[in-house]
């Protein structure tokens, strides 16, 4: 079979080979990067159920990742889980009517490890193979700042530099990027929104000149690598929960901001992977639920909320599902992204049955309802949510009808969330875990920067080695 290339959803970019579109990350066109071909694992399945999850990871991987040889990419597979807390690495556990994907095993405890534990040392592999440099320039709203930190820090040929909005992220989360010292690691607070770090990070990468002066790189989802690396735990999480319940098909529900969580899961379900529907969660930041229930994508404003990693109006893997929906037309894609950036909105015509995609269906919840679902689970279950999981639970609850089993994946430990569960419980010593208790008394450095992007690209020329 000939190998994958990745190609641009704007359609100008030069076909690449996968550690080409890994380090390039943004394509030059502006577009994202995907491959040309979804590979069709359907006969596979079987073979698959019973593997562990480097090897199933593995297998997955090595279908999008063909210029890597077999035994070196094992290596970065099997190096990246073993940073995890448990063997299984994503356990599944059922929990009254839902069973929840644990997703918060590793060093940071958030799901963004599954993909920046692999994604770090696939940037080291390359770099060292090219005898290279890179400076990541990356944007975050709570988890992929501290997970991408802890993959590449202390790396030599690498700088990291994280924008967060500036006290809009919980504070465990703030203090688990900012109590990082090493000299390759500098984190911004940013004095606006996530979806202003967002479109600084779009704005320096589409400045090609700066882009390649700096050898910018990111580790946001725009990275395919790293919606590569969340397809596997679709495939995990299926294969042990038939097995429990011999059901044929499964459902996900997927807290979401930035759509490339649930992403993953559609690129599963297109894989072969037998995924009946795919649920998306919002909460009040509420345009991924509005568009798939109306087919209007419509920028609001960001309102801070309890489940901050949420807190995001663009979201920028829209722009994949997109290109697919558009029939796989990267002129009609170009056309309507410059449309949602000269207005603010665009629109898709609903389909004959009132739906924008049969495959996917979603939901919202809210402060009130998030809250009273980690109440409710802690008190009958006795297990405890964090608030962005919380959010996808409720929403489940609205479409769990089917007989297929519901899947929820749980994407943070409660513990970088203890005010919120706090004011869901009462009670103030239930969110803990040894990592975060760790970081009470812990140093920090962070640089306040406003959120224009020639600041942001002036602290990193002064910082950043050049190409």
């Amino acid at each position: 079979m000939n190998s994958i290339h990745y190609i641009s959803t704007r359609g100008n970019q030069v076909p690449l080979s996968f550690k080409d579109a890994v380090m390039t990350g943004l394509a030059r066109d502006g577009g994202l990067l995907i491959p040309d071909r979804i590979p069709d694992v359907s006969a596979e399945l079987d073979a698959w159920r019973n593997l562990d999850y480097p090897d199933l990871a593995f297998r997955i991987i090595s279908l999008f990742a063909d210029d890597i040889p077999a035994e070196r990419l094992r290596a970065l597979v099997d190096s990246a889980y073993a940073s995890f807390d448990t063997t299984e690495v994503a356990p599944v556990l059922r929990v009254g009517p839902v069973h929840i994907l644990e997703l918060f095993h590793g060093p940071t405890l958030a799901f963004k490890d599954v993909a920046l534990q692999f994604l770090g040392r696939l940037f080291e592999y390359i770099l060292a193979e090219r005898d290279g440099r890179l400076n990541i320039l990356a944007a975050t709203s709570g988890d992929t700042g501290s997970a991408a930190i802890c993959g590449v820090r202390g790396q030599q040929r690498v700088n990291i530099f994280v924008m967060h909005p500036h006290g809009r992220v919980s504070p465990l989360q703030e203090k688990q990027m900012t109590s990082v010292l090493d000299s390759n690691v500098f984190n911004l607070a940013v004095e606006g929104s996530f979806d202003d770090c967002q479109s600084i990070m779009k704005t320096l990468f589409n400045d090609l000149p700066f882009k390649d002066a700096y050898s910018l790189g990111t580790v946001n989802s725009v990275n395919w690598a790293r919606v590569l690396s969340q397809i596997v735990y679709y495939f995990w999480a299926a294969f042990r929960v038939q097995d429990e319940t011999n059901a044929t098909h499964v459902q996900f529900t997927v807290p979401t901001g930035n759509f490339g969580d649930i992403l993953a899961g559609w690129y599963a379900k297109r894989m072969g992977l037998p995924v009946r529907r795919l649920v998306l969660a919002t909460n009040e930041n509420d345009i991924l639920a509005r568009f798939f229930h109306t087919g209007i994508y419509s920028r609001g404003t960001v309102v801070p909320t309890v489940n901050p990693s949420m807190d995001i109006q663009v979201a920028s893997n829209f722009e994949r599902w997109l290109y697919y929906k558009l029939g796989s037309d990267p002129a009609a894609t170009a056309s309507k992204m410059a449309e949602f950036r000269k207005n603010n909105r665009m629109a898709i015509p609903l389909s004959r049955n009132g739906t924008v995609d049969a495959e996917i269906v979603a939901g919202t919840s809210d402060t009130t309802r998030t809250l009273a679902t980690i109440r409710d689970y802690h008190t009958k279950h006795r297990y405890l949510l964090d608030p962005h999981t919380a959010a996808g639970v409720f929403v489940a609850s609205q479409y769990n009808e089917l007989e297929d089993p519901m899947i929820c994946l749980a994407t943070a430990h409660p513990a970088k969330f203890a005010k919120a569960i706090h004011d869901a419980t009462g009670e103030d010593d239930l969110a803990h875990h040894p990592i975060l208790d760790a970081l009470a008394d812990a140093p920090t450095r962070c640089d306040v920067v406003p959120a224009d992007p020639a600041a942001v690209k002036a602290y990193l020329a002064a910082r950043a080695p050049g190409a």
